[in-house]
């Protein structure tokens, strides 16, 4: 395999889980996976799935409307509200599921992002704080750890045939 970091915590008293990803790609073009819906939406889902956005206003105060869509057309939407965004260091949003008619199921979620790059290699700190145990506990359930392991992986390979399409 590789020597990149890959750190996923989870921890119940605290209701949040703790990701710190490392990724073989410079800090600009990390930041335009996380932060535009045509990179996003090749990456974002745990493979078979795959996700299909909506709607992307990526601002403080704008949103994603999102579904992972199954293989055969199951559709599981959420929002993603951003409340905060420093450019390629940092940004927040609250993460609800939602139905398709973006009627949001309450509680949600508080993401927090960090990015750094060091030595051409671009950490990603993903902080994650549910609302409710019930709701951290029913992500797990439905197979977040996995699932978010697999779609950090999809992005790595993603990110590695971005870089070499930079450089020819």
């Amino acid at each position: 395999m590789n020597d990149l970091l890959f750190d996923f915590t989870v921890d119940k008293t605290t209701k949040t889980v703790f990701v710190d990803r490392e990724f073989a790609a410079g800090l600009s073009l990390v930041w335009d996976a996380f932060t535009k819906q045509e990179i996003l939406d090749q990456w974002w889902a745990p493979k078979p799935w795959s996700s299909k956005t909506k709607v992307m206003n990526f601002e403080p105060g704008g949103r994603r409307f999102y579904a992972m869509v199954s293989p055969e057309g199951q559709e599981h939407w959420s929002i993603q509200k951003y409340t905060s965004i420093s450019p390629k260091t940092n940004f927040k949003f609250l993460n609800t599921f939602a139905d398709e008619n973006e009627n949001p199921e309450l509680p949600g979620s508080e993401w927090d992002l960090n990015f750094n790059e060091e030595n051409g290699k671009t950490k990603v700190s993903v902080t994650i704080y549910n609302e409710s145990l019930e709701r951290m506990e029913k992500m797990i359930e439905m197979g977040f750890n996995e699932g978010f392991k697999m779609t950090m992986n999809n992005l790595e390979n993603l990110l590695a045939t971005l870089s070499k399409s930079k450089k020819t």
